[in-house]
């Protein structure tokens, strides 16, 4: 076998063997979760993120060199090689899928730091529709927003906000395959804001509703499962609320309560 031959393969073993460590860690979590005060949840938590942080270390220095074995592969029109691009490509895609579940568990695990300023709720809503409308145009989805006539204003992380806004319009158009419509509505009332998230999609099964929220339950192929939990989370670091109601085959409705800003 040629040297890179070797280092495919021991990728190839490496990889998904990251992968069974960090979920068995986050499985503990999950299954510890009734305990969220005691000393072994936090053990554990620190034990699952220090250990995300050890595979995504060496796991920038494979995806460096397996692009780089891709680029020297492909100079080869020969069979053979095509044959060792060919599960090059496979091996590389695990890497990236991998990449992809340590980013989302560390940015759910983390600890949040939030840079409180007292935003107008209208405007980071027309920043996130205006910054997401090519992704649901390329979907065939009809993206609006509707907002109140007067300011809302609330204390928020503008950039934590807008991303757990983002995780739901993602949701939303990822329940459209054939397209369909998308609207995000902002609102307030004498004490609270609201932000609604609205889609035509498949809707939720109602026995998959009241789990959409835990940690690693996840309906979608390759689906992490940490875009809803970490939303909820982020809502709930600004002291606010997120509910859903969907019906099967009619779309789904998420809204988000934040308190308003006192004057």
């Amino acid at each position: 076998m040629e040297p890179w031959g070797y280092f495919i393969l021991g990728v190839a073993v490496s990889a998904p063997l990251c992968i069974a460590l960090t979920w068995r860690a986050a499985r503990r979590l999950r299954t510890n979760s009734r305990h969220k005060d005691s000393k072994e949840l936090v053990e554990l938590a620190q034990l699952a993120g220090g250990l995300a942080h050890e595979i995504k270390n060496p796991l920038s220095t494979i995806n460096v060199n397996l692009k780089l074995l891709s680029e020297d592969l492909a100079r080869y029109p020969d069979e053979d090689h095509k044959r060792w691009l060919r599960r090059l490509t496979g091996v590389q895609e695990e890497s990236d899928r991998l990449k992809g579940i340590l980013e989302d568990f560390l940015r759910y695990a983390g600890k949040y730091e939030l840079s409180l300023v007292k935003t107008d709720i209208r405007q980071l809503i027309d920043e996130l529709v205006d910054f997401f409308s090519p992704q649901a145009d390329a979907a065939r989805v009809v993206l609006r927003a509707s907002l109140s006539d007067s300011p809302i204003m609330c204390k928020v992380d503008s950039n934590m906000l807008k991303q757990a806004v983002l995780n739901l319009a993602i949701n939303a158009v990822q329940a459209m395959p054939d397209g369909g419509e998308l609207l995000v509505k902002a609102s307030s009332n004498h004490s609270e804001a609201s932000i609604e998230v609205i889609d035509t999609g498949t809707g939720i099964d109602p026995k998959e509703a009241k789990n959409i929220f835990t940690v690693y339950h996840s309906t979608k192929k390759g689906g992490s499962g940490l875009g809803l939990p970490t939303t909820q989370r982020i809502v709930r670091e600004h002291h606010g609320s997120i509910n859903v109601d969907s019906e099967p085959g009619k779309g789904t409705r998420f809204t988000i309560t934040l308190p308003l800003a006192k004057d």
